[in-house]
């Protein structure tokens, strides 16, 4: 984070931090705007706190992001997590990753070998008992990494997701990817208590 001089300094434990996030004070149209972000009474993430450095781009973000987190999506909490965990780990985003572990992964039913394997494995690991998880984990594979969906996946997609459901999750899919872009990028530092890909890394 930036010292007096503003000079970047390393935040604790990771590396050096590009745009400091907001501290309070804060101003009120920031205070505002952090509130409308954060479920009542938690406090503001870093990455919300950096975001807020651009008021006007937070505030025309926050509805959709609000709207890919709600019980508006078509998609299943459980859906929904599948997706995101993967995206941020494909893109080797470890801080919104772990967010999303340490708040909703319980949530979604996800078990300890799930999380592991969204982090450092694939839609064929023994874990993924359900057509339904595997379909997810390879349609945000395919999305990461060829920014498509080939017809044969696609064919086996639409057999179990109506097409509300593969609009969410392709726009789930490149949120994400904005969101990991950000995070990576302006080196957000890791929150306090959450996991990191080490933490869940495969043993021997």
């Amino acid at each position: 984070m930036r010292g007096k001089e503003g000079l970047m300094v390393r935040a604790e434990g990771g590396p050096m931090t590009r745009i400091e996030p907001v501290r309070p004070p804060y101003p009120p149209e920031v205070a505002e705007r952090l509130e409308a972000m954060m479920p009542r009474g938690v406090p503001p993430i870093l990455l919300f706190r950096t975001f807020v450095r651009n008021l006007p781009m937070t505030a025309a973000m926050s509805g959709w992001g609000g709207y890919e987190l709600s019980k508006q999506l078509s998609l299943s909490l459980r859906d929904r997590e599948i997706v995101i965990g993967r995206t941020c780990a494909r893109c080797r985003c470890e801080y919104e990753w772990g967010v999303h572990v340490a708040v909703f992964a319980e949530r979604a039913g996800l078990s300890g070998p799930q999380i592991t394997s969204l982090a450092h494995g694939g839609a064929g690991d023994p874990c993924w008992i359900a057509e339904r998880d595997r379909l997810l984990i390879e349609a945000a594979d395919a999305l990461h990494d060829a920014a498509d969906i080939g017809d044969d996946l696609w064919h086996r997609l639409a057999r179990i997701f109506s097409d509300e459901q593969l609009l969410d999750l392709t726009m789930l899919a490149g949120w994400y990817h904005a969101v990991s872009f950000t995070a990576n990028a302006a080196r957000v530092a890791r929150e306090d208590g959450v996991p990191r890909f080490a933490d869940v890394a495969s043993g021997p």
